[in-house]
């Protein structure tokens, strides 16, 4: 495996850390190896190791000492559950009908048609199969929300239980996820009950109010969109101590790795699902709801910085080019690193989207490079403000209605308020970092909207963009007549291998179960093009076992009640199948 990470020649990190962890000398992993995922949720990259002052993470900071801190990622999303459908598949959410926010239930605030599971087309999977089929144990824990109902084929373990301490076998690599929430926009409120009263939601369900705050609000630096007001300063510090707090639960997993021994054989990422969440960031195109930390740590590589534009699209392909598993054609990402690194080229550009959220349809598509960011606005009659009760709670969005009522906002503060938006919006983000001098209609900068307009336009053709199909006619495709459709369950067919087992019971092949004489290898398959199939054993007293994810043909050696079901994204489970398998050992 490649051990080597693409890296820019200029390493940097904040003097005043204090590494937890040390560099090791170099030397050949072994294979496979572990890898683990820290994710956080609403963060932009607000760390100490990509210079930002306020920034208390120590840990994530020591991590990126010696690790790779990519400079250019951005999600494909500015929101959770579409990006997240993309992160787990290596595919543009557009490509998949994921776009939309919220699909499936629990989303009070959604028009009809909700809830419903997005159908993927039949060959996408979670790259979490793949590595399952590799003999990786992966866990979750625990955060799911890929827009379809989680297959129970996709994790080994996914619950606020999941860790790599759980395997039965010990030696066996892992792929371990951990989803910190302690960053989400919800964080931010400093009374949580109230607003989901407000919102009609119970407050038995909202989360504690957060402590008193610790960083200085006086400190932090507010964007010129936002009005510099103690309203504000206090969101954002709230947001450096929901930071600090994650950081420290961060700090957790990599102590657990040291203390059983596998930091030398261990693959570290960390990541935030997306920008912050403050308003004209979550949700939107701009970087602060794209632009996104990623350090990546191999053991004894050379501490480095990457330049290169990233999208989320990548980390897919990357995990499973660093389990040595080729990353199937379908996945529109590249691998950043391992034995499939250099398999598809750099990104010229990185591609975005935002669509419906809860209540409020929306249209637009972003293309970024590493300079220029183009933003097409399909519904340019709506405002930037969308009323949407859930983002609307926000302390810094009330202060913005209240003082766009009373006329007291001025400049760059204005924007986030027009009635109305351009159809075009073009940024140099090297110069305007906060993206709020449009350039589309300057006609100095022609060719480069043009340029970036071609890349949007064969981007949304290649993609077979779902987002200009309306919803209904979207969900019709993949639930006819508005019902879900259901997997077809499996079928468990003996194989008798040649002067090893003789079927002893007269039956045919093709029927499931029977009388061997010696080991026999059981295929398994569903009439459901693309389902994949989970299986278990099942004792005398009726108790399962762990479900496996049913990959190749399966040896029995010895009699075993086998209990199978099927499933295909987006549609339901189907019912699960029993077959015994009796093996008498005599010649």
């Amino acid at each position: 495996m490649k051990r080597t990470i693409i890296w820019c020649s200029v390493f940097w990190f904040c003097a005043c850390i204090e590494p937890e962890l040390t560099e090791l000398p170099p030397e050949i992993l072994s294979e496979p190896p572990n890898i683990v995922w820290i994710s956080a949720e609403d963060m932009g990259p607000r760390l100490g190791s990509y210079g930002d002052p306020v920034a208390q993470t120590p840990h994530l900071d020591s991590l990126a000492s010696i690790g790779t801190r990519y400079t250019h990622a951005f999600t494909t999303a500015g929101v959770c559950s579409p990006s997240r459908a993309a992160i787990i598949t290596g595919m543009h959410q557009v490509s998949l009908g994921a776009h939309h926010m919220r699909t499936l239930s629990g989303a009070p605030f959604a028009p009809e048609p909700t809830p419903y599971s997005v159908v993927p087309p039949h060959y996408v999977k979670t790259f979490t199969e793949y590595l399952r089929a590799a003999g990786y144990y992966t866990t979750n824990n625990v955060k799911e929300d890929y827009q379809f109902e989680t297959p129970i084929t996709a994790w080994d373990e996914s619950s606020s239980e999941a860790h790599w301490r759980n395997r039965p076998d010990k030696s066996q690599p892992f792929f371990s996820v951990f989803n910190f929430t302690t960053t989400h926009e919800s964080r931010i409120w400093p009374d949580p009950a109230r607003a989901f009263e407000a919102m009609g939601l119970p407050a038995s369900a909202a989360h504690a109010p957060p402590s008193p705050l610790s960083t200085d609000p006086a400190t932090v630096s507010v964007p010129p969109y936002y009005p510099d007001t103690p309203v504000v300063r206090r969101d954002i510090a709230q947001q450096y101590d929901n930071i600090a707090a994650m950081d420290t639960q961060a700090g957790v997993i990599l102590d657990q790795l040291r203390e059983d021994e596998l930091l030398d054989n261990t693959i570290i990422f960390f990541w935030s699902d997306h920008g912050d969440g403050l308003p004209r960031h979550k949700r939107w195109l701009y970087d602060s709801g794209l632009h996104v930390p990623l350090i990546i740590h191999t053991p004894g590589q050379t501490p480095a910085v990457d330049g290169s534009l990233v999208s989320f699209l990548d980390l897919a392909p990357t995990v499973l080019s660093i389990a040595g598993v080729e990353p199937p054609a379908h996945m529109q990402g590249r691998p950043l690193s391992g034995k499939f690194e250099g398999s598809k080229p750099p990104h010229d550009y990185i591609y975005a989207a935002r669509d419906r959220f809860d209540e409020q349809y929306d249209l637009v598509r972003g293309v970024r490079g590493i300079q220029y960011k183009y933003i097409r606005n399909y519904r340019p009659e709506k405002p930037y403000a969308l009323w949407m009760a859930y983002a609307n709670v926000m302390p810094t969005m009330q202060e913005l209605f209240r003082l766009h009522a009373n006329n007291q906002l001025t400049g760059a503060q204005m924007l986030w308020m027009r009635p109305k938006r351009p159809v075009h919006e073009l940024y140099d983000t090297v110069t305007d970092p906060h993206e709020v001098i449009n350039l589309a209609y300057d006609p100095a900068f022609k060719d480069e909207l043009k340029r970036m307009q071609k890349a949007l336009d064969d981007w949304i053709t290649e993609s077979r963009d779902w987002g200009f199909t309306s919803e209904l006619d979207m969900v019709e495709s993949m639930w006819p007549d508005r019902e879900q459709p259901v997997t077809s369950p499996p079928i468990m067919i003996p194989r008798a291998t040649p002067h090893t087992a003789i079927r002893a019971d007269g039956l045919d092949d093709a029927q499931s179960g029977g009388i061997f004489n010696g080991p026999v290898d059981v295929i398994m398959y569903s009439g459901t093009q693309g389902a994949s199939i989970a299986y278990t054993t099942v004792d005398d007293a009726g108790e399962e076992g762990r479900w496996m994810l049913f990959s190749a043909p399966l040896r029995l050696e010895n009699s075993t009640r086998l209990r199978a079901k099927a499933i295909r994204y987006g549609y339901k489970e189907s019912e699960a199948r029993d077959a015994e398998f009796l093996i008498t050992n005599s010649r």
